[in-house]
């Protein structure tokens, strides 16, 4: 290769950066993905858009449904007096405590049952998938009422089998405390979604390149070192998308603290707050501003989750 001389006193021009194209094989895939996606999309917003919208509007008014017609604008003062009301910062706190332990749990636990799932043998595996996603496919809330009368003072089998642990016996009662009962909501979350997660990282698993694993291999890495420097490196999207689908739905429970504790002793989540300023006290305007600021948390935490990551899509899909 040879160098381009230039003249005396003449300087070399900086080569403007060439704008990256998007490939043929990117432009066909975001077309069929829209064509895939894009009626659910259309239902899905013209089924939450009014709901949204009109959440956001009653928020902006005193409004009562006992007294409907003594509505009274009243701008942002709802949301003053929920941010500056101890409830929402107690029911705050719960639902981030109930999102993290979960999430982290449910994470470590669902890819100890990715990678068993992933290592079975071929004869046993749907068998063995099949009765991985048994909890999953429970609904909410016959699982939280199995989990309340598992745990209950009169009515559980928890006490006596476990009257061995330090601090378990007879009259050991679990939904009497904030501790115990947040404990055993998130118990019961965990054993009802581990499933879904090691569902989303066994695909994951399945998309890391065998050669990679062998090259691995060859060159004497041991297990640990193929783990974290071959394998949740080539799956970090299948994470993301676990951490991303499991934290928004934590975040937003609702069911096993309904059935199990109504919210006493400090057990109050933020979607149960909106629900109790609504249904129960019927005061639309402080519950619909609730509901807002759940709605806005949960964007929050999905630009946290997306940033956070820097996914690169088209790497994942092999793309130069």
């Amino acid at each position: 290769m040879t160098a381009t001389t230039l003249p005396p006193g003449q300087k070399q021009q900086p080569t403007a950066a060439l704008p990256r194209r998007i490939s043929d094989r990117s432009r066909a895939e975001r077309r069929l993905g829209w064509m895939l996606a894009g009626p659910a999309f259309v239902v899905m917003l013209l089924v939450t858009a009014y709901p949204i919208l009109q959440a956001i509007y009653d928020s902006l008014f005193d409004f009562r449904l006992t007294d409907p017609k003594n509505r009274a604008f009243t701008g942002l003062s709802n949301y003053a007096v929920i941010l500056t009301d101890r409830i929402w910062w107690v029911s705050l706190g719960v639902t981030l405590l109930i999102t993290i332990v979960t999430v982290v749990v449910e994470l470590v636990l669902g890819f100890a049952l990715a990678l068993v799932m992933m290592k079975a043998l071929s004869a046993i595996r749907p068998a063995l998938r099949a009765a991985i996603l048994i909890p999953y496919a429970v609904i909410t809330v016959v699982s939280a009422f199995a989990w309340k009368y598992a745990f209950g003072l009169d009515s559980g089998f928890v006490n006596s089998w476990f009257s061995w642990l330090p601090g378990v016996g007879p009259n050991t009662d679990w939904f009497g405390g904030q501790w115990s009962a947040l404990f055993v909501v998130c118990l019961a979350e965990i054993w009802k979604t581990t499933p879904f997660i090691s569902l989303l990282l066994l695909a994951g698993l399945a998309q890391v390149p065998e050669v990679l694993q062998e090259a691995a291999r060859v060159d004497g890495a041991t297990w640990w070192q193929r783990m974290t420097k071959v394998t949740i490196p080539n799956m970090k999207a299948a994470i993301m998308v676990a951490l991303l689908f499991r934290s928004l739905d934590a975040f937003r429970v609702f069911d096993s603290i309904f059935v199990m504790t109504s919210g006493a002793n400090n057990t109050e989540s933020v979607s149960f707050l909106a629900y109790r300023q609504t249904i129960a006290r019927l005061e639309i305007g402080l519950g619909s501003a609730v509901s807002v600021l759940l709605f806005l948390s949960v964007v929050l935490i999905s630009a946290l989750f997306i940033k956070g990551f820097k996914v690169d899509l088209s790497s994942t899909r092999g793309e130069a």
